[in-house]
């Protein structure tokens, strides 16, 4: 896969050859999750928090599109998301849709596809009131410890700022 910036800051995502509908089966479950998430993004922090979280996910429309449910017990009280991913059989493209209890709407999709065993997934979003290019990353090297992180960039993805990890295990 491939991502281009072009002089308008549209992005142009290329998918990879071997992206299809079933990048995501390895998901399709129950998980413990284990967060590790900086306490402050984009400011040069090294601090970070560190919780625990479940998630379930399963297949939507004929296997062309797939949700989970993120449930955790933060300091501030229950939280909850939901992920809603869509394959677009053409563009050979996945867009994932994130919604949660804080803000109770769906953020911009995060476009983008699996190379083998990794999948990148950008979009750009707005963070404090400035515009940042968000990344969500998959590995599923190994399918039953995949791991989720997301990186910010201010500067077009020239550097990214690793802020949030999540490490996820079977629940049992």
């Amino acid at each position: 896969m491939q991502l281009k910036i072009n002089e308008n800051d549209e992005l142009i995502i290329s998918h990879s050859p071997s992206s299809s509908a079933s990048d995501f089966d390895f998901y399709f479950r129950k998980w413990n999750i284990r967060n590790r998430k900086l306490k402050i993004r984009l400011a040069d922090c090294q601090e970070w928090m560190e919780f625990d979280s479940t998630e379930e996910a399963g297949p939507l429309l004929k296997g062309f599109g797939n949700i989970n449910r993120f449930i955790a017990e933060l300091e501030s009280g229950p939280f909850e998301g939901i992920a809603v991913r869509l394959f677009n059989p053409q563009t050979r493209l996945w867009s994932i849709y994130w919604a949660d209890s804080t803000v109770v709407a769906f953020d911009p999709p995060q476009i983008g596809s699996f190379d083998g065993n990794i999948g990148k997934f950008y979009a750009w979003d707005t963070f404090n009131g400035q515009k940042v290019l968000v990344l969500f990353q998959w590995d599923k090297t190994d399918p039953n410890r995949p791991v989720w992180s997301q990186a910010f960039s201010v500067d077009r993805g020239k550097t990214w700022e690793w802020n949030w990890y999540m490490y996820a295990s079977p629940a049992e």
